[in-house]
């Protein structure tokens, strides 16, 4: 407690002091210096425990000077070590995997990957579901390792860039529509098959066709009619011995009578022509024709 006195005299008097009327207090005593006391003291306990707090924080996150945990920041960017899960969108301009180990891409519903342009809109889309994998764009293309374009798909067609196409299925390949190839070819030791169940089967080239079997048979079966056509060339059958098992066989009559059966007559030059069958070869009375 402090008192103070004022007294205003003048010098050469001497008055006697007043009595003390006037006592100020500096100071803060009674429960208020207790709350106060108090008020530091938790002050001082919320100041421990955010320190203690801010050691745990850090020590469980594994802070360090380079990263947090398994993120390291490097100088080509971030570096994530280890199984990670993202909550919301990742947005990266390039993912890469390590040297040593592959990238993996797992979610519990599916993976999609879009490429948007420079208003946000999307021009590309990967989706990999739990039973298919969709892709949105106007061009999906598989390279490999070179650059070579292996596989192309666009709206009007399907490229395969590979030299050899292989399919390995037991029913073979089918094909709703043309197909375009310059050789189709069956593995070793394996038969090649091409049908037709409903529909004809046609083979057109502009230079020629050319079938060719090196240890086995040729068959070529067909409900109606089997042509064989050349616009601007010669059919070549080579062969040691070429056989028409089933042409049907006249039976001896009377002269003038052909019973409707026609013989095949070959000129010098390679043409072919019939003549009417008789009991005798008849190809020498139509000679002329091979003029």
């Amino acid at each position: 407690m402090v008192r103070e006195q004022y007294t205003t005299t003048t010098p050469g008097t001497s008055l006697e002091r007043p009595k003390n009327e006037y006592v100020y207090k500096i100071g803060i005593y009674g429960w208020r210096k207790r709350c106060l006391y108090l008020f530091v003291l938790l002050l001082l306990i919320i100041l421990v425990v955010n320190f203690s707090l801010t050691i745990w924080i850090l020590k469980v996150m594994w802070f360090s000077p380079t990263g947090m945990g398994h993120l390291r920041v490097t100088k080509e960017g971030l570096r994530l070590e280890g199984e990670s899960e993202f909550l919301f969108p990742l947005y990266a301009k390039e993912i890469h995997s390590r040297v040593d180990s592959s990238l993996l891409l797992q979610s519990t519903h599916n993976v999609t990957v879009n490429a948007r342009n420079s208003n946000g809109e999307v021009t590309g889309r990967l989706n990999v579901g739990p039973r298919m994998v969709e892709f949105h764009g106007q061009q999906f293309q598989i390279n490999s390792k070179e650059g070579k374009p292996l596989f192309t798909v666009d709206e009007n067609e399907v490229v395969i860039g590979t030299d050899k196409l292989r399919v390995t299925g037991p029913e073979g390949a089918l094909f709703e529509h043309s197909v375009e190839t310059p050789l189709v070819k069956a593995e070793a030791f394996k038969q090649l098959r091409l049908e037709s169940p409903t529909r004809s089967l046609s083979m057109d080239a502009p230079r020629g066709i050319n079938i060719k079997a090196q240890a086995g048979n040729i068959e070529a079966l067909s409900q109606m009619d089997i042509k064989l056509h050349s616009s601007d060339g010669v059919l070549l059958l080579d062969a040691e011995t070429v056989r028409l098992p089933k042409l049907p066989e006249g039976s001896r009559g009377g002269s003038g009578i052909s019973q409707g059966l026609y013989e095949i007559c070959v000129c010098p030059d390679g043409k072919l022509y019939l003549s009417v069958a008789g009991v005798g070869s008849t190809c020498q009375e139509y000679s002329r024709v091979c003029q």
